[in-house]
């Protein structure tokens, strides 16, 4: 079973926290979905990671098209999980199961700290999937960098 690491965002918006994280997990050579509740959330995410600077481009698409399969990195709405896919980043709330969380090498849910309903929620994601078996770990950005929290 994977480790399940909640992000606290605090400082930094979704989109850098984001693109940061996807760097190293394709780095590490991992298949990424980013799951999210909405497709508008989806698309700006789209547009930004396309609009980033060159040397740090970050191959991705949008889920529904005809290289999905070939996708590092995959935007979706889906709760379903593509076989080949070893990495699952949630934003926006988006559900993240038990057992994707055990079959998974990483899984990744990443939260606005200063939004009280996603911290609501990503606590009982916490107990959800802790409850379940699963090893969390809580980082927090609160100093000016990312820091794991005991």
């Amino acid at each position: 079973m994977g480790v399940v690491r909640f992000y606290h965002l605090t400082r930094s918006p979704v989109e850098n926290a984001l693109a940061r994280l996807l760097e190293r997990a394709i780095g590490a050579g991992l298949r990424v979905e980013v799951r999210g509740r909405s497709a508008e959330k989806l698309d700006w995410l789209d547009q930004n990671l396309w609009l980033g600077d060159e040397a740090a481009f970050l191959p991705h698409g949008l889920a529904g098209g005809p290289q999905d399969d070939l996708q590092p990195v995959l935007l979706t709405l889906s709760e379903t999980l593509s076989p080949a896919t070893r990495c699952l980043m949630s934003i926006e709330g988006a559900p993240v199961g038990e057992g994707e969380a055990a079959a998974l090498d990483r899984t990744f849910i990443l939260f606005d700290g200063g939004n009280a309903e996603a911290l609501g929620h990503a606590r009982g994601q916490w107990k959800a999937l802790t409850a379940a078996g699963a090893e969390a770990e809580y980082w927090s950005e609160e100093s000016g960098r990312w820091e794991r929290k005991r």
